[in-house]
């Protein structure tokens, strides 16, 4: 290892917002492929449909499963916005941003390999007759979907970093819950709304106004949930990294962070 790259790779700042960076990364790109699935919340928790009213929609609470992993995102990208600030989650989104799209290409180049023909009826007892058409589906979600992910997603973060440090100006280093979930609170209702209306309104499905409101609605209610939930674990990720880093380099870190 050169001169150069040892004292960069020792500093513990830096290994710190490698670790963080990754971790989003991962992440943000598992919630996108993850989040074609819809599942319905009653029958995961086993209990009855508890037949909601919502924009004239009613039956099962459904959800796209990429929420499950949306919540830690909210959490690594105030996090990095608190030791790092506006660049380093500016950074950390358009490499997100980039794999993201490496990953759906990639997706796409896969799809479109030629099937063994073995391989197309390989799980026909499992209930696939289709493996090839399965696998399609699955990965290929559809370039609206893709297009209303990517956009939602960096709109989404940009908006949260500038909210973040509006609030961050006017409570100092108080009250990191309140600028976390307020900076939640805004751009996950841009996020919720953005990715639905590009990818199932503008997109091939058409979905009428209140099927796209009750189901946008529904799954903002529940990252706003969730955000809430979290923030114990906020406050834990933060104890953990003043240990880590020790008290002077954290405050020189959030210091630098706010300015």
């Amino acid at each position: 290892m050169n001169a150069i790259a040892r004292p960069l790779l020792e500093d513990r700042a830096t290994r710190l917002f490698v670790a963080l960076a990754a971790f989003f990364c991962a992440n943000a790109l598992l919630a996108e492929f993850i989040g074609v699935k819809i599942f319905a919340l009653e029958d995961t928790l086993g209990l009855r449909p508890w037949e909601w009213n919502l924009f004239g929609q009613s039956g099962s609470l459904s959800f796209t499963a990429g929420t499950l992993l949306w919540p830690i995102v909210f959490i690594m990208t105030d996090t990095v916005n608190e030791y790092f600030g506006r660049r380093g989650v500016r950074l950390i989104s358009w490499l997100a941003a980039g794999l993201i799209l490496y990953g759906f290409a990639f997706a796409y180049a896969a799809i479109h390999l030629a099937p063994a023909s073995w391989w197309v009826g390989a799980a026909a007892q499992q209930g696939v007759p289709d493996y090839q058409a399965a696998y399609a589906a699955v990965f290929g979600q559809g370039m609206w979907i893709i297009w209303g992910s990517l956009v939602a997603f960096l709109a989404g973060q940009l908006i949260d970093v500038a909210v973040y440090h509006r609030i961050r100006r006017r409570t100092g280093d108080r009250h990191a819950w309140l600028r976390a979930t307020g900076s939640t609170a805004v751009s996950q209702l841009v996020d919720s709304f953005v990715v639905l209306y590009i990818a199932f309104v503008l997109g091939p499905q058409h979905w009428g106004w209140g099927l796209f409101l009750a189901v946008a609605t529904l799954n903002y209610a529940y990252k706003m949930l969730a955000a809430i939930a979290l923030i114990p674990l906020l406050y834990l990720a933060r104890a953990g990294i003043h240990r880590y880093l020790g008290r002077a380099r954290a405050d020189e870190l959030r210091a630098h962070a706010a300015a």
